[in-house]
């Protein structure tokens, strides 16, 4: 299987394959809640990414560009994107967040009860969350 960098358009053409290939599989509710991001100096490329989260329609839906009535966005580097949704590093999102690294303006706290909910504790939804992950991890490159 071929590997991209991380938020390249092949990754994310990626991604999207992967996602629909699992849409609809998910029964675990999610917090209702629409981000922008805005990704600052990728090694790719020319400029920011901006995306988006989004899940309001009961599903995660996370893809590019901005959405036009957002709750909250957040702002971070590459690397530190990285962190969160590749390694899925915790302390080293913490340590961003305390170093001034992800700047987020809006609903604060829609962004921390999106960030603090529980994980699926259904075996079958847990094994869903790792085969997703999995997919990912191995179409992104090092």
């Amino acid at each position: 299987m071929a590997q991209h960098p991380f938020l390249s358009p092949e990754w994310i053409s990626e991604a999207r394959a992967i996602r629909d290939e699992f849409e609809g599989r998910s029964t675990t509710a999610v917090e209702p809640v629409k981000v922008n991001v805005v990704i600052t100096a990728p090694p790719f490329g020319q400029g920011d990414i901006e995306g988006h989260v989004d899940t309001t329609a009961g599903a995660l839906t996370i893809d590019i560009g901005h959405l036009d009535d957002p709750e909250v966005t957040v702002t971070t580097d590459y690397e530190t994107s990285y962190a969160l949704f590749v390694d899925r590093d915790p302390a080293k999102v913490m340590e961003a967040f305390m170093l001034g690294k992800i700047l987020v303006t809006g609903d604060v706290a829609k962004v921390m009860s999106f960030a603090g909910a529980e994980p699926p504790s259904d075996p079958d939804e847990i094994e869903l969350a790792k085969e997703i992950a999995s997919r990912l991890a191995a179409i992104t490159a090092s």
